[in-house]
């Protein structure tokens, strides 16, 4: 991975690229995102430029020694820490390197915690970067760099750090051996300790640009329509991993379309028999099913939003979407769409934490009713 291959971020790539030129590299720095925008994929790539011994102004050169490692995330002086379960014979980091390996490639570095935990398999065990990573770094970090001028470790999800961990990091960020490098990756910077985000130098990405994005998809899925491809892009709000989901489940989107106007027209009648019964096949998905019909129904809002606030031809989405948005507009609207949207996003976060599903979905499904029954009685 090399900034070649991260996509957009040029303005922070380009910070990145003088901190090493004007030898002011920070010895903790911090790369907030949200998911899909290249944290990641950026901390690695910055940490093959700063070890490469022939970069160049714009890049590592990608055929020495250190770059060849770096391609394959086998340097001996890079360190990765990510969330982890503990089993009987697996603690740490280290020892699940081959299932983090594989995630690496075939993400392109553009992953989540979903994705991760659906790699290891958990069943429903928590992960955490436990007090015994951090040991384990305290110790690792004492030893010389193997071949390169800088050991780097890439901490992923710092927020999952363990509370009794956490100390123990913050002694190394204050105190850090020579030549150590830590580059700290969060997608929630509001979890993570406010003691660890004042020692680290702060970069906030932003979303990826459209452009970016829309070059990115056309490389790799070079078969799908302009109009197709400009339509994912609008839904992915910059984030990539979102986009290329919504390229794999564009078969599963039309059944979560079907399944989300089936469920308003039972909102609208207000028949809550047949929401219980919606509910009851609401819960036989999986919960990360659940978690993505909630996801396109924001999406949904999105639109109406775009719909009544610049007309119909804003919208950039199937015609059978906008054929219904168009109906229902009476229902959604600009005055009321941010209490749906709230409900769908406490419908995720709960779900996020093992809610049961057919109770959710029944008590969103009244709450809607009673708002659809206001919006007549109104006319």
């Amino acid at each position: 991975m090399f900034f070649k291959d991260v996509v957009g971020q040029e303005e922070i790539k380009n910070r990145l690229r003088n901190s090493v030129k004007e030898q002011r590299v920070s010895h903790a720095q911090l790369f907030s995102e949200n998911e899909g925008y290249g944290a990641l994929a950026l901390a690695i790539a910055y940490a093959a430029y700063i070890n490469c011994p022939n970069r160049t102004e714009e890049d590592a050169c990608g055929v020495c020694p250190s770059c060849v490692k770096f391609k394959k995330y086998m340097h001996p002086d890079l360190y990765f820490v990510y969330p982890t379960v503990k089993a009987e014979d697996k603690r740490i980091s280290k020892d699940y390197f081959k299932d983090w390996l594989a995630l690496l490639e075939e993400s392109d570095c553009y992953c989540n915690l979903a994705d991760w935990v659906e790699k290891l398999n958990t069943n429903n065990k928590q992960t955490m970067i436990y007090v015994e990573e951090a040991d384990h770094i305290l110790k690792t970090m004492n030893y010389k760099s193997y071949e390169s001028e800088y050991k780097i470790v890439i901490i992923w999800l710092v927020e999952k750090m363990q509370h009794q961990a956490a100390p123990k990091l913050l002694k190394i960020l204050e105190e850090p051996p020579e030549k150590t490098l830590f580059l700290l990756i969060t997608q929630s910077q509001e979890e993570i300790l406010s003691t660890i985000k004042s020692r680290t130098q702060g970069f906030r990405l932003p979303p990826i640009d459209m452009e970016s994005l829309t070059a990115d998809i056309k490389s790799n899925f070079g078969d799908l329509p302009n109009d197709k491809i400009a339509r994912i892009v609008n839904l992915s709000e910059g984030s990539r991993s979102k986009a290329y989901k919504l390229i794999e489940y564009d078969e599963e989107e039309k059944d979560y379309f079907n399944m989300f106007v089936k469920w308003m027209r039972i909102c609208y009648l207000a028949d809550f028999q047949k929401a219980i019964t919606l509910s009851e096949d609401f819960s036989k998905m999986g919960r990360e099913q659940q978690k993505d019909f909630f996801s396109y129904a924001l999406q949904l809002l999105h639109f109406f939003v775009q719909f009544h606030s610049q007309g119909a031809s804003s919208v950039k989405t199937e015609e059978e979407e906008l054929s219904f948005i168009e109906k229902f507009s009476s229902y959604i609207h600009l005055q009321n769409v941010a209490i749906y949207a709230e409900a769908f996003e406490e419908a995720i976060f709960h779900l996020e934490r093992n809610a049961n599903s057919t109770i959710l979905f029944t008590d969103i499904s009244a709450k809607i009713m009673a708002w659809i029954h206001k919006e007549k009685r109104g006319k």
